[in-house]
Formats: structure tokens, C-alpha cells, sequence
């Protein structure tokens, strides 16, 4: 895999976390698919959560448009833009160990792409709403409809999710505070401060 991106400062680092930041020209960083992407599975995903078993249809479609945006995701994740590729952000554990360790003392470098944690997070979330999918579509055949593993299984797969939605939500507060930038915002507008 390619070794981590962050930007670095005159003296070969990334600047500490809390350090003032001068503002500077942005870049383009996230493309209108990933935007896109990413605020439509937020949407499709509270639908989901939200409907459950009270709005079985609603549930169901926002379960279909979250594996067809999960299709989306995965091939751009080959074929789109720098930093959506998956080669850009996805990093082996102990990178991801290493940059949460240095996020823990708040001396985490910043990264225009995604960081290491943020590339875990989001293979994580992946590889957790297909399995609610899964399990989801499984639940309406008639091989599998009733049984109780199934749709115990799809149910601690969407729970899980959740708690994976919470963590990502908590980094990228954590790290817009450490790198003093709106991370919401750049992932609105597709653009970051270039250093």
C-alpha cells in the first residue's frame, strides 16, 4: 500500500494539533460522487434505522438504495479520483494503531484525504452495512424468512453500524477541532485548505 499522505510544514512535519493555522488557498479534495455518495447513505441509512419494522416498504427501498450506493462506492473506490481510490487512504492496523495513538496525545499530522482512522472507518462502515444488507435481503426469501439467527444477525449488523456512524461522527469532530478546519464542511463543498 502507499505510505500515508499528510501535509507537511516547512520542517517535514505536519503541524501539532492546536497549533494557530494561517488560512490559505483551498483545493478540491472530495469529488461530487463521494459527496453524494456519503450524504445519501446518511440519508438512507437514518430511513433505515428509523422505519425499521413499523414502515416494512420504506425500510426495505432504503435498504436497496444502500446496497446500490455501497456498489457506487466500492467502484470508485478503483476507478475515481485521487482521494477516493481506496489505495489513498486505506492503511494496514498498525498505521491506524499509530495514528490514533498520536491523535491520543494530540500530535496526529493532518491529512488532505482521508487519515488512517478515517480510511479504517470507512472499510468498517462499508463491510457493516453490507452485512446488514445481507442479512437484510436474506430475511425476505423464503429460505431465510423467519429464522431467528437472520434477522438477529441483521439487527446487532444495523446496531453495530450505528455505533460505527457515532465514532466517525466523534472523529470527525475530534479532528476538525485538532487540525482546526470543518471537516462537514469540506465534505459539502468537496474543498480543503491546501496547508
Amino acid at each position: 500500500m502507499a505510505p500515508a499522505r499528510c501535509e507537511a510544514s516547512a520542517g517535514g512535519t505536519a503541524p501539532p494539533a492546536g497549533a494557530a493555522v494561517a488560512t490559505a488557498a483551498t483545493v478540491r479534495v472530495w469529488d461530487p460522487v463521494v459527496r453524494l455518495f456519503h450524504w445519501l447513505l446518511v440519508a438512507a441509512f437514518a430511513v433505515a434505522w428509523l422505519t425499521g419494522d413499523e414502515l416494512e416498504r420504506l425500510h426495505e427501498a432504503a435498504g436497496y438504495a444502500i446496497i446500490g450506493l455501497l456498489a457506487v462506492r466500492v467502484v470508485w473506490g478503483f476507478v475515481g479520483g485521487r482521494h477516493a481510490r481506496f489505495a489513498d487512504f486505506v492503511r494496514s492496523p498498525p498505521v491506524v494503531v499509530a495514528y490514533l495513538a498520536d491523535m491520543g496525545r494530540l500530535r496526529a499530522g493532518r491529512h488532505l484525504g482521508h487519515n488512517p482512522a478515517g480510511g479504517a472507518m470507512v472499510v468498517a462502515l462499508v463491510l457493516m452495512l453490507a452485512a446488514t444488507a445481507a442479512t437484510g435481503i436474506m430475511m425476505t426469501t423464503d429460505v431465510w424468512w423467519g429464522v431467528e439467527w437472520v434477522e438477529e444477525a441483521h439487527e446487532l449488523a444495523a446496531t453495530l453500524t450505528l455505533v460505527l456512524v457515532g465514532l466517525h461522527v466523534a472523529g470527525v469532530i475530534l479532528a476538525s477541532l485538532a487540525h482546526q478546519e470543518n471537516l462537514v464542511r469540506a465534505m459539502l463543498t468537496g474543498r480543503k485548505r491546501s496547508l
